[in-house]
């Protein structure tokens, strides 16, 4: 079997390697440019196409449709797509002669689009999971080929729970790996009544809105801690990364749980929220850190 690869991140580093392992044949991997602006804190899918010696480009999204012939005189089996952040175009995922598949960080039809991790986080979610799907030309839409859940504890963050995502990815692929090598594509449907789409977060998204439940204002926290961008909120004229809470007390007798915002109360930093309960501030700093 031979396939085409469009990966980024650490699901695509390890479902490359996933696919390597099982001895797929891969003839070329579409990768992106690290983004300077972007803390990169996971693997590299150009490193690894370099240790293995495998044919790789770093197309920006508009030049992907220009791409059709090539991909189109490779003929792969398959297309794979793990964590690569452009659509890609319809004349290209009917290059794939068997199925063109998406691993997608949720359990769809929940979640999908952008952020999934994040996003099941801000929610409340306990469950998540990793998805793989036949690629549409409507994003996360189409059959669900295989999939694997996992749990997301009340004060993980989205690094955890991607981290966890992440295998989930790779169990999922190996669990279909000896159908898909037969052209056997196992599929069920997709039920998007059952779920909803989210679009990306920007890091204004970010903001502490005192007036929300303590609950909700923890999820935020877990949802962007860092390595992401990071929950805010402004204090004595200063913006600070609000990077760890906790909702379970005890709390000191002196907070005023009547007004909220951040209030400091022996040495410790609390946020009363709009139900008037607090959650304790454990790990905060400036904004403007640079180290």
């Amino acid at each position: 079997m031979r396939a085409v690869v469009f990966a980024y991140h650490d699901v695509g580093v390890n479902c490359l390697q996933a696919l390597l392992d099982a001895g797929i044949q891969v003839d070329l991997v579409l990768t992106h440019h690290d983004d300077p602006h972007e803390n990169i804190w996971f693997g590299s899918v150009a490193r690894l196409c370099e240790e293995k010696q495998i044919p790789y480009i770093q197309p920006s999204a508009s030049e992907l449709l220009s791409l059709t012939p090539k991909l189109q005189a490779l003929a792969p089996d398959y297309l794979f797509s793990f964590y690569y952040r452009y659509m890609i175009p319809a004349d290209i995922l009917s290059c794939a002669r068997i199925a063109a598949l998406n691993m997608h960080g949720s359990l769809l039809p929940k979640y999908r689009g952008r952020a999934p991790v994040n996003w099941a986080i801000l929610h409340g979610e306990s469950e998540t999971g990793a998805s793989l799907h036949i690629m549409e030309a409507k994003p996360d839409a189409g059959d669900i080929v295989g999939q694997v859940a996992v749990t997301i504890g009340p004060d993980e963050t989205a690094t955890d729970v991607f981290a966890k995502v992440s295998k989930a990815a790779v169990a999922v692929l190996k669990s279909v790996l000896p159908q898909l090598i037969q052209g056997q594509v196992p599929r069920k449907p997709n039920l998007l009544s059952e779920g909803s789409y989210f679009g990306g977060r920007k890091p204004e998204d970010g903001r502490i809105h005192w007036a929300q439940t303590a609950q909700q204002v923890h999820n935020l926290v877990r949802a962007v801690a860092p390595p992401y961008p990071g929950a805010f909120t402004d204090f004595q004229g200063q913006t600070r990364i609000v990077a760890k809470t906790h909702l379970g007390g005890p709390f000191p007798q002196g907070l005023n749980l009547q007004t909220p915002g951040v209030q400091v109360v022996d040495n410790r930093v609390f946020g009363i929220c709009g139900d008037q309960r607090a959650l304790e501030i454990l790990e905060w700093y400036p904004a403007n850190k640079t180290s």
